[in-house]
């Protein structure tokens, strides 16, 4: 048999307990928000048919010629880890009966997969947290959602570090019309254009405007203008959209090469983006795609979403030290269990102190050993207290203190701990 320790798939990380506080923070940050803005969770599976993305996401995208994991199961089905959570959204809502003449604000959280290289802030396996409206058309719901996203920058304290860029990509003829205008000028550009860029000129020619060759930058700067092929009516719900966030104070900016990469969107685009991260500047993304419910089977459905990238929030809350020191502090009271007779009474006694205070946070010492070795691992984990039995005694001792050990019998031991902790 091999010896050869086995270890995680490139890419996919995992979460140590020193590392879990820091995403329950977040995970209970983005609870809190999803409650004060009444949007309800939904939760479905981390595998769907490939068709699913397929068609929502576009053949032509990185994400599904390149980026998905996809496999044959044993009934020769072909299936795919989910690479985002959006068509997955649809598919359930659609499939339970949640869109049929209803509005429905949606969110969701958990991993997504995407094979790619991984570097700082993208992995294979990453977790996203993603809002999806349906049945509701015009500018209120687009502001609602981009004032939800900026609310959860500033309860985190990461607002001034995130800038928001916009963009209206009108209809979807509007969409479509500005593509063949673009296609046709960049066909006479073709051999000049990096080898991203050649290949999307056919499949997929709006990603070529965020293409991040130099050369093929200079050559947008006479391309046409997306804003030139904006219908009437799809240029005047924007411009209520952008006054509502100036009302709000809201600040953005206009990107109009901003067109994100996935096939559904149309209307209003958007990213939040930083300079904390390097490279990964987009921490979040999103827009609305009123055509996708449709497409995947459903009625013709308003809607508008977005997702944020987990692992990159956190690398900010980290980076800039933005995480509540107290988030880390594991235990209040450590229970110091000195000599085979006391292993049993102390475990009882623990149980009976989380009856009477539920809040605390009590580390019992199972397993034996010498006082000061116990001792040691008290004060490693950032207890406030430690309660050493030993012999007949009851020992409480606050930590860091510079006071005595106080003998205590049961019934002063948790009125004291009452008074501690209150």
């Amino acid at each position: 048999m091999s010896k050869v320790k086995i270890q995680a798939i490139r890419g996919m990380n995992d979460v140590l307990p020193n590392q879990s506080p820091s995403w329950q923070y977040l995970e209970q940050q983005i609870r809190q928000l999803m409650v004060a803005y009444a949007y309800q969770e939904i939760r479905f599976p981390v595998l769907e048919q490939t068709q699913l993305f397929k068609r929502s996401i576009g053949d032509a995208t990185d994400i599904v010629e390149k980026e998905m994991y996809t496999f044959e199961d044993r009934n020769g089905d072909s299936l795919s880890l989910r690479p985002e959570g959006t068509a997955s959204c649809i598919r359930a809502a659609e499939q339970h009966g949640l869109l049929y003449n209803q509005i429905q604000k949606l969110w969701y959280m958990g991993p997504m997969y995407r094979h790619e290289r991984p570097q700082k802030g993208r992995y294979r396996q990453f977790y996203q947290f993603g809002v999806e409206a349906f049945g509701m058309a015009g500018s209120t719901i687009e502001a609602e959602v981009l004032l939800l996203s900026a609310a959860l920058w500033q309860n985190l304290g990461l607002d001034q570090y995130l800038s928001l860029e916009i963009n209206n990509l009108g209809t979807s003829a509007n969409r479509s019309a500005y593509g063949e205008a673009l296609h046709s000028y960049l066909l006479g550009f073709k051999d000049d254009l990096d080898e991203d860029s050649q290949r999307r000129l056919d499949a997929n020619v709006l990603r070529i405007l965020d293409s991040k060759s130099p050369d093929t930058q200079h050559i947008l700067e006479k391309a046409p203008v997306l804003e030139d092929f904006i219908d009437k009516d799809s240029q005047e719900e924007f411009e209520k959209l952008l006054s509502i966030l100036n009302e709000a104070g809201v600040k953005f900016k206009l990107n109009s090469r901003l067109v994100r990469g996935l096939d559904y969107y149309n209307g209003m685009v958007f990213e939040w983006t930083t300079e904390e991260l390097g490279a990964q500047a987009t921490v979040c993304a999103g827009g609305r795609y009123d055509g996708l419910v449709k497409k995947l089977g459903g009625g013709d459905t308003p809607a508008i979403g977005f997702a944020l990238g987990m692992e990159r929030v956190l690398l900010m809350l980290e980076d800039l030290q933005r995480m509540p020191a107290e988030i880390n502090q594991e235990v209040d009271l450590f229970i110091a269990l000195i000599g085979n007779e006391n292993q049993a009474k102390g475990l009882l006694l623990a149980e009976n102190i989380r009856q009477e205070l539920p809040a605390i946070r009590i580390f019992t010492h199972c397993g034996g050993g010498k006082y000061n070795s116990q001792l040691k691992k008290a004060y490693a984990s950032e207890a406030r207290c430690v309660l050493v039995l030993e012999a007949e005694e009851i020992k409480l001792k606050i930590l860091d203190a510079d006071v005595s050990a106080e003998v205590l019998d049961n019934a002063d031991l948790v009125n004291k701990l009452k008074d501690i902790f209150k």
